[in-house]
C-alpha cells in the first residue's frame, strides 16, 4: 500500500489519490476548487508579491518603533516579530494580510466553510516563519504549512 505522501524522490505527483499521477487536470481539482477565477488557487507570483509587501511593511513598522536603535542590528528580529503578529492577527480576523489584500488573495479553509480561526492562523504562521515547510509543496502548489492547517491561498477577486 502506497503512502499518501509518497517518497521524497517521487515528487509532488506522489500525493495524488490512488497513485494516479496524471488524472488531475489543473491544480486544485482534487480539492474541489475551480480552475480559474474567484476561489481558485492563487498563483506563485501573487503569493510571493503578497509576502514581499507584508515583509516590507513589517520592516517599516519595525524601523518606526526602533527609531535611533537601528544601529544595534535589531531590525531583522523586530521585523520578524511584527510580521508574525501581523500575520496571525490579520488572517484570524480578516482571512488575509495587507499584502494578500493588495494582491487579491486570501487564506481559505479547504475542509469546509468558515473562518480560518486563531489556532490555524497561529500554526500556519509558525510554519511560515520556519521557511522550510513553505517551500515544500504538493501537486497543488500548496506549501506544507497550508496542508498542515487545512488551508490554501485562494483568489479573492
Amino acid at each position: 500500500m502506497a503512502r499518501a505522501t509518497g517518497s521524497w524522490l517521487s515528487g509532488p505527483a506522489a500525493a495524488n489519490p490512488g497513485g494516479d499521477h496524471d488524472a488531475q487536470a489543473y491544480q486544485g481539482e482534487y480539492l474541489g476548487l475551480p480552475k480559474t477565477g474567484r476561489g481558485s488557487l492563487a498563483a506563485t507570483p501573487r503569493r510571493v508579491a503578497a509576502l514581499t509587501i507584508d515583509w516590507l511593511m513589517s520592516m517599516g513598522v519595525s524601523a518606526l518603533f526602533l527609531g535611533a536603535a537601528l544601529d544595534g542590528g535589531y531590525l531583522s528580529t523586530a521585523t520578524l516579530g511584527v510580521w508574525f503578529v501581523l500575520g496571525v492577527v490579520s488572517v484570524s480576523l480578516f482571512s488575509f494580510t495587507p499584502g494578500q489584500f493588495v494582491m487579491g488573495i486570501q487564506v481559505g479553509r479547504i475542509d469546509g466553510p468558515g473562518r480560518v480561526g486563531v489556532v490555524r492562523a497561529l500554526v500556519r504562521q509558525v510554519f511560515l516563519a520556519a521557511v522550510v515547510p513553505a517551500v515544500i509543496s504538493d501537486i497543488d502548489s500548496r506549501g506544507m504549512h497550508d496542508r498542515a492547517t487545512g488551508t490554501a491561498l485562494l483568489v479573492a477577486r
